[in-house]
């Protein structure tokens, strides 16, 4: 459902994306690792068709983000990083909005709505702006308007950021409800989400693919058996070979 296809991008001389490729099938839910720097937020923003690739392309749902990039962001459900939103905007005027904008029929809009406030668990706080919304709230409104219109595909740029534990409970709940039917990108600075939600784990390092296995296979690259104790030996390797 999703074919990433050797995507590069360089700002001036500074290379951030060196020839990534990799594909997820319905089912699965990826997470997209990597250090600060190593080009995760770069090739999430070239598969959601926000930056253009200098190479690559990548297909959703059979779609060419590069020569069909309406109906590739059709079949697509995008959350970046910081969640930007209408501040003045209450969520269900939010949520009305972006229900015009992706031109769901009118007769299915209410259910759309409803079903996505129930999902993000945001029905506490429909009366309020979205300005004045805790950090949690607010990544919870730009879930809501990823999933609103039942996307195959989802890129998810950190999902759980700000959110209570209870608050990510809930988030990992929806994710597994909706993994079955869709193809789920995940990228998270907190290694512990990762076994909670992630079928596969892509570590990335200086803009390119370093691992890509089970979250459990990943572990056991380490001394200790430790997502954490894997993710820095292996961005350390690249580090020392870069030097």
């Amino acid at each position: 459902m999703l074919d990433v296809r050797s995507l590069e991008k360089a700002y001036g001389a500074k290379q951030a994306v060196r020839g990534i490729s990799f594909a997820v099938e319905k089912g699965t839910v990826l997470g997209f690792l990597g250090p600060n720097g190593a080009g995760k937020s770069t090739t999430m923003r070239m598969i959601a068709g926000v930056l253009e690739p200098d190479l690559g392309d990548v297909l959703i749902d059979g779609k060419s983000i590069i020569s069909e990039r309406r109906a590739a962001q059709a079949a697509l459900g995008y959350l970046p990083e910081g969640a930007p939103l209408y501040n003045d905007m209450t969520p269900p005027e939010f949520l009305a909005f972006l229900a015009t904008a992706r031109q769901i029929p009118k007769a299915s809009r209410k259910d759309a709505i409803e079903r996505t406030i129930a999902d993000a668990r945001i029905s506490g706080v429909l009366g309020q702006r979205i300005g004045a919304l805790s950090k949690g709230y607010r990544r919870r409104v730009g879930l809501a308007g990823a999933i609103l219109h039942d996307p195959p595909v989802l890129v998810l740029d950190e999902p759980t950021d700000g959110l209570d534990p209870n608050q990510k409970r809930a988030v990992r709940a929806l994710i597994a409800r909706m993994a079955p039917t869709k193809a789920i990108i995940i990228s998270t600075h907190t290694l512990t989400e990762v076994p909670a939600m992630c079928h596969r784990a892509v570590l990335v390092s200086r803009g390119r693919i370093v691992a890509d296995d089970t979250p459990a296979g990943l572990a056991k690259r380490s001394d200790d058996g430790t997502l954490e104790s894997a993710f820095a030996r292996l961005t350390d390797q690249v580090e020392e070979e870069t030097l």
